[in-house]
């Protein structure tokens, strides 16, 4: 029984990560190598658009820093959600001590509203360049963007703080399974040995916020963007910006619409089957990071052309080097 007295003698001192509830332990090494799979996929493609931004200055643009955050975020989600699964599944290593999984816990929810966030500033670099051209490179400055994005970036790890601290004063003395992939708010708090619907509603409320806020916007801005678009004379002008909304689009309904999903199971006491829960919240945290370099980064013209010329540089100065020898 729980003691407030003396809590820290009580308190559980790790949780067990259980992952896919219903798998076989058969396919443990090939879920193991897919995810494997899919973090060194996601840390390369996303590493190297960095790179890029850094080394090319002609990418030294607006679109390109939100891109350079978007990036940033991903590689920063992957390596905290992926490894402990991995390991898990390869290693059969499944227990995480207390606080190593609170801190999961509070980057998980970090990174996530960081993404969340970006998805609003890409939906508003694309209405101001395409509703308001003329307007877009005086507002639109490379310091502006910068201070927006570190602005979105302290308040991602402000408002996962909040909750984060709330739950951790909680009561945990087991059960001690965390029915996940990896530790986040949901999967926590039902351990609690004490009533967690305060806990569920500050989460809940700063989730919302945080979805909702830019969504809005993101829809508000993109109906403006069509209307705009419909009224290009060029069928060229037309293509090309229904091209990049359609691909910044897709990025958003792989981020926000199985979210909504998940939320709408929770708050409306739906049941949903525990395996497949954990796979949409697993294909909307990791397949948009995944994805991102490729439908949406390696298809813009510019960032190919860099690619390719920053290679060329490289081969040259290495022939060089192999000449001057």
């Amino acid at each position: 029984m729980w003691d407030e007295n003396n809590n820290t003698e009580f308190r559980i001192k790790e949780f067990i990560l259980v992952g896919f509830p219903g798998l076989h332990p058969d396919y443990y090494g090939l879920v193991a190598f897919i995810f494997c799979l899919v973090y060194v996929v996601t840390v390369v493609g996303n590493s190297v658009l960095v790179v890029t931004f850094v080394h090319v200055p002609s990418l030294h643009k607006p679109m390109y820093i939100i891109m350079l955050s978007l990036a940033l975020s991903d590689i920063g989600f992957s390596t905290v959600a992926l490894p402990k699964i991995i390991s898990r599944y390869w290693f059969d290593a499944r227990f995480m001590t207390f606080n190593v999984c609170f801190s999961q816990m509070f980057l998980i929810h970090t990174f996530g509203t960081v993404n969340s966030y970006i998805m609003g500033i890409m939906a508003l670099d694309r209405y101001m360049a395409i509703c308001y051209p003329l307007r877009y490179p005086v507002l639109m400055k490379n310091q502006t963007m910068t201070i927006l994005n570190s602005v979105f970036w302290v308040f991602s790890f402000v408002t996962p703080a909040i909750f984060s601290v709330y739950d951790y004063q909680l009561p945990y003395c087991g059960p001690n399974q965390i029915f996940q992939c990896y530790c986040d708010h949901f999967s926590i708090v039902t351990q609690a040995c004490a009533d967690s619907s305060l806990a569920t509603l500050i989460a809940f409320t700063l989730a919302m916020l945080v979805l909702l806020i830019p969504l809005t916007f993101i829809i508000y801005s993109y109906s403006h963007i069509i209307y705009s678009v419909t009224r290009i004379a060029s069928s060229t002008g037309r293509r090309k910006a229904f091209s990049t909304c359609t691909t910044q689009l897709c990025i958003i309904c792989l981020y926000y619409l199985p979210r909504c999903v998940v939320y709408i199971f929770n708050v409306a006491g739906l049941y949903m089957n525990i395996d497949i829960r954990i796979t949409v919240i697993l294909f909307y945290s990791l397949f948009p990071p995944l994805a991102n370099p490729f439908i949406y980064c390696f298809r813009t013209k510019e960032i190919k052309q860099a690619l390719g010329q920053w290679f060329s540089t490289i081969k040259a100065h290495k022939k060089s080097s192999i000449a001057a020898t």
